[in-house]
C-alpha cells in the first residue's frame, strides 16, 4: 500500500498550509481568533471557500469539487497543526456528510452548494447531553402532525428536546438534527433553522465554542425521506468523523512533536541545551515512535473509506481511534512535561492541543469506547481460556 501522496494532493498540502499561515502565523493569532465571536475567523472561512476547501467532499452536482478521503484528510491534518478554531469538521465532514448522505437531491444542492461557497455553516445536533457515542437518539423527539390521505395532505414536523454538546453550534446557520421518530421508528434526521431554537453557548477545553441547544415545538424539515429510520447511515457517518478527527488529531501531535524538539534543542539548563541530557532524548524518541505509529494508521483508515465498505470503515474508525486517543495522551502529556511550567499554559500551543486533542476524544468517541466496541466483534472464538 502506497502512502505517498500524488504531485496534486501535495500541491492541496501547500496550499492549505500556505493560507493557513496568513491567519494563524503564531499561536497569538489563534487565541485572538477564539476570543472574539464567532470563535474563528470568518474571512478565512470565506477564503477556504473560495479555494474550494468546504466544497471538496461533495460533489460536483451539489457545488462542491468531488474530492476522496486522502484530499479531505489532508486538509484536516493542516487545520490540527496550527490549531485552527474553524469548524471544518464539524460542519463540512460532520454535518455536511449527513446532508450528502441521506439529503434530497433539493437539500443537498441547496444546504451543500451555501456550504461550499461559505455562505452557510452548519452544525450537526446529534449528541444528547450524558450520551455516549451512539447513532440513537435520545435527547430530541419528533413529533408529526397530519395526514397526507386527508386534507391538504402536508405533515408538520416539530422536535422537543436538548442537544448537547452541538459543536460548532452557537455560530451555525443551519443545524442537522437527529431525533427519535414517533412510535419507535427509530432515528430520523431533520433541519433546522438555527432561528428557530434556543442556543446557550459555551467555551470548550481548548477554547472552540460549541452550545446547548433546546428544541420546544422547533418547526423542523425531514432530511431525505420523511419518517424513515436513518440509524445505519448516521453511523456510517459518524465512523467517518471519527477518521477525518484522527486526521486532525495527527496535525496536533505533529506540531507538538516538532515543537518539543526544537525546545530541547533550545533551552538551556546548567550551561547547556536540555537535548544533551539523554533520559529527555529518549523520551522525545517514544514521542516520535507514538507519532509515526499513528500516523500509519491514520493514513491506513483514511484510505479505507474509498472502498466503500461500510463494516470495514467502521472497524478501521476504532482502531484508529483507540491508536490516536493512546498516542495523543502520550504524546500530549510528554509535550507538556519537557516544557515545564509553560506547557500548561493557554499561552502556548502544546498544553492547548493537548486540550483539542481531549476535546476530539470526548467528542468523537474516547480509547476505551473504541476498545470496546472492538472486542464486542471478536466473535471467531467461542470460548478463551484464562492463561495461568
Amino acid at each position: 500500500m502506497d502512502f505517498t501522496y500524488d504531485d496534486e494532493q501535495q500541491a492541496l498540502r501547500e496550499a492549505v498550509r500556505g493560507l493557513l499561515a496568513t491567519t494563524y502565523a503564531d499561536h497569538d493569532s489563534r487565541r485572538r481568533a477564539v476570543a472574539e465571536e464567532p470563535g474563528f475567523d470568518r474571512a478565512l472561512w470565506g477564503r477556504l471557500a473560495e479555494m474550494g476547501v468546504l466544497g471538496l467532499p461533495f460533489s460536483e452536482d451539489h457545488g462542491g469539487v468531488g474530492a476522496g478521503p486522502v484530499e479531505i484528510g489532508i486538509v484536516c491534518q493542516e487545520l490540527g497543526r496550527v490549531l485552527a478554531p474553524e469548524p471544518y469538521l464539524a460542519s463540512v465532514v460532520h454535518a455536511g456528510g449527513m446532508v450528502a448522505a441521506v439529503g434530497s437531491p433539493e437539500q443537498k444542492a441547496d444546504l451543500l452548494g451555501r456550504l461550499s461557497a461559505g455562505d452557510l455553516v452548519l452544525a450537526a445536533a446529534d449528541t444528547s447531553p450524558g450520551g455516549r457515542w451512539t447513532s440513537r437518539a435520545d435527547g430530541v423527539r419528533a413529533s408529526v402532525s397530519g395526514d397526507p390521505s386527508t386534507g391538504s395532505g402536508q405533515r408538520t414536523w416539530t422536535l422537543d428536546g436538548v442537544a448537547d454538546p452541538v459543536v460548532g453550534g452557537e455560530s451555525a446557520d443551519v443545524l442537522i438534527v437527529t431525533a427519535a421518530l414517533p412510535d419507535d421508528g427509530g432515528t430520523g434526521v431533520f433541519v433546522v433553522a438555527a432561528d428557530d431554537v434556543e442556543r446557550t453557548g459555551y467555551a470548550t477545553a481548548d477554547l472552540t465554542r460549541a452550545a446547548s441547544v433546546r428544541f420546544d415545538g422547533s418547526a423542523a424539515t425531514p432530511l431525505g425521506e420523511p419518517g424513515r429510520d436513518l440509524s445505519p447511515s448516521i453511523a456510517a457517518i459518524s465512523d467517518l468523523t471519527r477518521i477525518m478527527g484522527a486526521n486532525q488529531a495527527l496535525g496536533v501531535m505533529q506540531s507538538q512533536v516538532r515543537a518539543t524538539t526544537d525546545y530541547l534543542k533550545s533551552r538551556k539548563q546548567f550551561g547547556v541545551t536540555l537535548n544533551t541530557f539523554q533520559a529527555l532524548t529518549f523520551r522525545a524518541a517514544d514521542m516520535y515512535v507514538s507519532l509515526e505509529l499513528a500516523h500509519s494508521l491514520v493514513d491506513w483508515a483514511t484510505m479505507t473509506i474509498a472502498g466503500g465498505d461500510r463494516d470495514a470503515v467502521a472497524d478501521a474508525a476504532d482502531r484508529v481511534g483507540l491508536q490516536i486517543a493512546r498516542a495523543g495522551r502520550h504524546i500530549g502529556q510528554e509535550a507538556i512535561q519537557l516544557h515545564g511550567g509553560i506547557g500548561m499554559t493557554a499561552e502556548y500551543a502544546v498544553g492547548v492541543g493537548t486540550a483539542h486533542l481531549e476535546v476530539l476524544d470526548q467528542w468523537l468517541g474516547n480509547g476505551s469506547h473504541h476498545l470496546s466496541r472492538l472486542s464486542s466483534r471478536v466473535t471467531d472464538h467461542e470460548l478463551v481460556e484464562a492463561l495461568g
